[in-house]
């Protein structure tokens, strides 16, 4: 693993492209409409900045954006974009890094509170938000539902994605919370396998962090269009809020 952690430049170079329904308007537009609305007139924070998928469009709605992220590569692909070259990085881990100033909303999308693999660094990362935020502020993330509950008994694997040139494999270690994505896909007729590896982590789990960080859960939703959350639901968005009359 490199400086930039697993999103090194071979990944940065591709990842736009690679990720190309997340990009898309319909599934962009959705997010920004909910961080905008809890930003009001405030900054937001977000960790993980990347390529700037979210951050970029937000800012074009007049909310003062920051990103904290780990991998200059990725950032340096937002910075090419319109509106990037302004854009208040810090380069560093979210779950320690600090920005200054105060935040409405900081948020983690697209599953990436699962890039920190220890849960000590998963309570870290809701205590450094919580430092953030003003008092009534709120921190949003946005990830997948372990799917334990699609695995047949004594597998670990489970295919998330598959067709053309591609394929997405998770593998499970259960014991551990451990989760190894291996994205496969043929390049001039050879396979390129990708690894990264995750921590899963499960709702009443993440309620818990807020509670630790000085926060509570104030809504959950099974997507950002605000659908209810139900058994079934195979993702969450999860809505954390500092009490304002907290002096964390």
């Amino acid at each position: 693993m490199s400086e930039d952690g697993y999103f090194d430049e071979p990944v940065a170079a591709t990842y736009d492209e690679s990720s190309a329904e997340m990009f898309e308007p319909s599934s962009v537009e959705p997010v920004v409409e909910v961080l905008a609305e809890l930003a009001g007139d405030g900054r937001a924070l977000e960790l993980g900045i990347g390529t700037g998928r979210i951050a970029l469009p937000l800012a074009q709605r007049g909310v003062h954006v920051a990103g904290i992220d780990m991998s200059a590569a990725m950032v340096a692909r937002m910075r090419a974009k319109p509106g990037g070259e302004d854009m208040d990085v810090t380069i560093g881990d979210f779950a320690t890094a600090t920005v200054d100033g105060s935040f409405s909303v900081a948020y983690l999308v697209f599953n990436t509170i699962n890039n920190l693999t220890t849960q000590s660094e998963q309570v870290a990362c809701f205590r450094n938000v919580a430092a953030h935020l003003q008092p009534g502020g709120c921190f949003v993330i946005e990830v997948g539902v372990p799917g334990l509950r699609r695995l047949p008994p004594g597998e670990t694997y489970l295919v998330f994605s598959g067709g053309g040139d591609g394929w997405g494999i998770d593998e499970y270690d259960v014991a551990t919370q451990g989760l190894i994505s291996h994205h496969l896909r043929a390049v001039d007729g050879k396979l390129e396998r990708f690894s990264v590896p995750f921590r899963y982590v499960w709702p009443a789990e993440l309620d818990l962090m807020a509670q630790l960080a000085g926060m509570r859960l104030r809504e959950r939703w099974a997507g950002w269009k605000r659908e209810p959350f139900t058994s079934e639901s195979r993702k969450h968005v999860s809505v954390s809020e500092k009490p304002a009359d907290a002096s964390l």
